[in-house]
């Protein structure tokens, strides 16, 4: 089966499901920016919190309409994953442009509908730590040099070895081209994304699954959609366990939780920039160990290991939990090769950091 007659496939399936769904009506929330809806939204999803999506979703439909589509293709891909192959399927289907949307219910009607999919669905991360590990992991410094100058064949032989899977990972990263999926921490080059998915077809990779990938990495340039396909090549069949993972405490400031404002937004950065000049264990450590131009984003990205990056409905086996966890501790950059201590510190103290997020 090739590509078109696959998502054709994939829509036919999404129309039935509109068939039966009646698409709720939430009111936006007034005066937030996009960065922070989307934050919303993403987070809100991973929590498994409807209210809050639909609301962030509602928003974004007002402000970024396109950036709502390619935002729950990117949650379909890093918070879904291999925990729910059939959502993943069902987003990318949406993804067919406004002609489509309108035929089979309208923009609202299937965005809902997708929102709250993605709400219910078990979550895997284990792409997005994949891909964290191959960008950052200090053990791969070296060929993250080395393999810019390999050839897509000797990199495509790469991809299907038995090599480490971030060593994988980054083969595949720089065979799709890291001019199309750029990382400050790759050299760029030219790739061929048709050649790396016709090859996991050849390679037995299941074709309808590959045909997801491909259409989602055309919608959105994202080295998550392949990853998907990788891993779940190597996931058992009975090893998973569904738990919700241990949330830290939260607040409310104003309409939203304190876990939308992370380091992505300009209020988010505000908060942590008054929470770094606070005088608890977890600023006087950031202080002590991280330069102070690169103290904002070390301390965001320990807070996504905290607070931001945590699952209700959370779909875990054994390869899914050592990414996660090597991420964590390993990939906090050349100040902190062991970042136990740190979140360990944040987590205690992330009440005094919800103060500080009530007043931005």
């Amino acid at each position: 089966m090739n590509g078109p007659e696959t998502l054709a496939i994939l829509r036919g399936e999404l129309t039935q499901h509109l068939l039966h769904h009646e698409p709720a009506v939430p009111d936006p929330i007034d005066n937030i920016s996009p960065w922070v809806a989307m934050a919303l939204l993403q987070k809100a999803i991973r929590r498994g919190h409807s209210q809050f999506a639909l609301q962030a979703a509602a928003t974004l439909f007002r402000q970024s309409h396109d950036g709502f589509w390619r935002r729950c293709a990117v949650i379909a891909f890093e918070d879904i994953g291999v925990a729910d192959l059939e959502t993943v399927s069902l987003v990318t289907a949406s993804l067919a442009g406004k002609t489509f949307r309108s035929k089979v219910g309208g923009e609202w009607a299937v965005g809902s509908f997708i929102v709250e999919r993605l709400v219910e669905a078990q979550k895997c991360r284990s792409a997005d730590d994949l891909l964290m590990l191959a960008e950052r992991h200090p053990a791969y410094e070296h060929l993250r040099l080395g393999l810019t100058y390999g050839t897509i064949p000797e990199l495509l032989a790469f991809v299907r070895s038995d090599a480490p899977l971030p060593k994988r990972a980054l083969a595949l990263w720089y065979a799709l081209g890291t001019d199309r999926c750029p990382s400050p921490q790759l050299r760029t080059r030219k790739g061929s994304p048709q050649i790396v998915f016709d090859d996991l077809c050849e390679a037995g990779h299941p074709h309808t699954l590959v045909e997801i990938a491909r259409e989602g990495f055309r919608r959105t340039g994202q080295v998550l959609c392949p990853l998907v396909v990788l891993l779940t090549s190597l996931k058992p069949e009975q090893a998973a366990v569904i738990e919700d993972d241990d949330f830290p405490p939260e607040t409310v400031c104003g309409a939203l939780p304190s876990w939308a404002l992370d380091v992505y937004s300009r209020e988010g950065q505000q908060a942590l920039r008054r929470f770094l000049g606070r005088n608890c264990d977890t600023a006087r450590w950031v202080r002590s160990h991280v330069p102070p131009a690169q103290r904002i984003k070390f301390l965001g990205d320990i807070l996504f290991a905290v607070e931001g990056g945590l699952l209700r409905n959370h779909h875990r086996w054994p390869l899914a939990d050592e990414l996660r966890r090597s991420w964590a501790i390993e990939c906090q950059g050349p100040f902190c090769p062991n970042a136990t201590e740190i979140i360990s510190l944040l987590r205690a103290d992330i009440s005094l950091l919800n103060e500080e997020r009530q007043h931005v």
